[in-house]
């Protein structure tokens, strides 16, 4: 594992309980970095802090309540006296089906969580890094925000969105300290599967040449990267982690 610097800094990981969150708070702990885990599952949340140690703050929170995320943001400022870094991973996919099949109940829930919490940890914690005029951000995005998955029109909008949004505040930031980028996996084999169809599972992966999932240490292994002080001209930019997939 090479060695990255965040010694002293304050990381936040929403959906830091399980999967790619989890797999990115252990290498920014390792990376020195002091945490505060933001999951909705109390007992997954005490299994990964307790994992990962050094007196990891945990929240138990619905990123898409307001009032829940600033409470959030207040007690790990109390905890760990500021905010240095904010990855957003909570996130889910919603049903495998066509556009007409599509409920409106399951399209709301996937751009409320995949979206819209992602704009308030964004807005909230954005609020916080200013006065020290310092931070770094990055949001989990995917390649089907991109390109558009058949039978995910929900979850490829939401991730879409992610995209832009993380462009527009991006350039918003750009004359600060603060800096703001996104990552585009692949499919990446985590709990998040047992919410798919197999047959949308082996779409995904037919997509992508190297011809097989991502694992969820290779995706850590950049987003920690983009936590540092050493990512400082990259800002609204989107990185790929798709396995050759993205043609863009």
């Amino acid at each position: 594992m090479n060695q990255l610097n965040m010694n002293g800094r304050c990381a936040v990981v929403t959906g830091g309980a399980a999967g790619i969150g989890f797999a990115i708070a252990k290498r920014l702990a390792a990376s020195g970095a002091r945490l505060a885990l933001w999951d909705r599952d109390p007992v997954a949340l005490a299994k990964a802090a307790s994992a990962i140690g050094g007196n990891t703050v945990v929240s138990e929170i619905d990123v898409a309540d307001e009032s829940q995320v600033e409470r959030a943001v207040s007690s790990t400022v109390a905890a760990l006296g500021r905010i240095d870094a904010l990855v957003c991973s909570a996130g889910i996919t919603g049903p495998n089906l066509p556009v007409r099949d599509y409920p409106l109940a399951a399209w709301r829930q996937v751009l409320d969580i995949n979206l819209t919490g992602l704009f308030l940890c964004n807005k909230l914690v954005v609020s916080h890094m200013v006065n020290g005029d310092y931070g770094r951000i990055v949001n989990i995005a995917s390649i089907a925000g991109k390109e558009g998955n058949p039978n995910a029109s929900a979850y490829s909008a939401s991730k879409a969105g992610v995209i832009a949004l993380t462009k527009s505040l991006g350039k918003e930031l750009a004359k600060t300290g603060i800096r703001v980028n996104c990552v585009t996996p692949a499919a990446v084999k985590t709990a998040m599967f047992e919410q798919m169809t197999q047959q949308h599972i082996d779409f995904m992966l037919s997509k992508i040449p190297m011809g097989r999932f991502g694992e969820v240490d290779e995706i850590a292994a950049l987003v920690a990267w983009l936590c540092t002080e050493d990512c400082s001209f990259s800002t609204g930019a989107v990185f790929d982690l798709s396995g050759g997939r993205a043609v863009y």
